[in-house]
């Protein structure tokens, strides 16, 4: 039956015209298999059944494969040598046991509600969901910071707008969490893309972070991930990890929300989880230009990568 299931798939499969990819025009499954077969081998509709068939295309590598999300949309000119100096920064910290190095982001709005998140948990009965996944109660943005020195996880979920403000006051809060046990370091290296509310030029974003440099007393450097390669941040990692764990269960309320999460095991760690109930408002004002001067004394930038590259200091430079 394998020579016959190979054959009727070459014959039936229409591929790139082009012969430059691998592409597939037409979805292999067990019933188009037993179809073709039944109409092409001249074999009997009950003689075999699509479990079959499955277990066979398995034997021969057609098993189930899902699309890979790794081609980057594209490259800026300058990806290279972000990538480059991002290397040089972390084997410097590498090396600096005084330096700690953090990777923080945000990850995509949770909707709170008795919905369904199409993932599988081992449990006697079986929860119910909404039948339409339309209404929600609320919507939390979880922001995380993940230390690469010591593996410990901190996620903290806002249930405003995601903004400059949000991400340094999450930052703040983790640090008054987290003080205690980071103090000995003298320096904090983050790793983060450059989105919007927390881009190398975006200057209340910037603004903050002076400040949130002045009240811990340690510079901070700022390195950026270049432009549709975000997965490389190594929080990534870590909310695959989170919607892996919780996608066989209901977010049914933000409290249980929160619950879940401090769950979740990443190393051997389960996180720390906050709630940041504060309402945060886009477009507002960006620092004047005599602040902006005045911040300028505590920032140094990478003479080519200005965006990518930025050094906060706690006092004048």
């Amino acid at each position: 039956m394998g020579s016959d299931i190979e054959q009727v798939i070459s014959e039936d499969i229409q591929i790139d015209p082009s012969f430059k990819t691998e592409r597939c025009y037409l979805r292999i499954t067990a019933a188009q298999v037993k179809r073709r077969l039944c109409m092409t081998k001249h074999y009997g509709v009950d003689s075999f059944c699509e479990r079959t068939i499955n277990n066979v295309l398995n034997r021969i590598g057609y098993t189930l494969k899902k699309i890979l999300k790794t081609k980057p949309l594209r490259k800026i000119p300058e990806t290279d040598a972000i990538f480059e100096n991002i290397a040089s920064h972390h084997a410097t910290a590498g090396k600096n046991p005084k330096i700690l190095r953090i990777s923080i982001d945000t990850k995509a709005k949770v909707k709170v509600g008795a919905l369904s998140r199409r993932g599988y948990s081992r449990m006697k009965k079986v929860p119910v969901a909404y039948d339409h996944d339309q209404n929600w109660e609320a919507t939390l943005v979880p922001f995380g910071v993940y230390e690469l020195n010591t593996d410990q996880v901190t996620l903290l979920f806002g249930n405003s707008k995601e903004t400059s403000d949000f991400i340094v006051d999450a930052l703040e809060q983790w640090w008054q969490i987290r003080k205690d046990d980071l103090a000995h370091y003298d320096e904090i290296l983050i790793d983060l893309d450059n989105g919007k509310a927390s881009a190398g030029n975006t200057k209340r974003f910037l603004k903050r972070m002076v400040d949130f440099s002045q009240s811990i007393h340690k510079p901070i450097q700022l390195v950026y991930y270049p432009p549709y390669h975000s997965k490389y941040n190594p929080i990534e990692r870590v909310w695959a990890a989170l919607e892996n764990y919780w996608n066989g269960l209901i977010l049914d309320t933000i409290p249980n929300t929160l619950n879940i999460a401090r769950h979740m095991a990443w190393k051997g760690f389960n996180p720390i989880v906050q709630l940041i109930d504060s309402v945060y408002e886009k477009g507002l004002p960006a620092p004047s230009l005599q602040e902006i001067k005045e911040l300028e004394k505590f920032i140094v930038k990478h003479l080519y990568l200005k965006k990518w590259d930025v050094k906060i200091f706690p006092t004048i430079n």
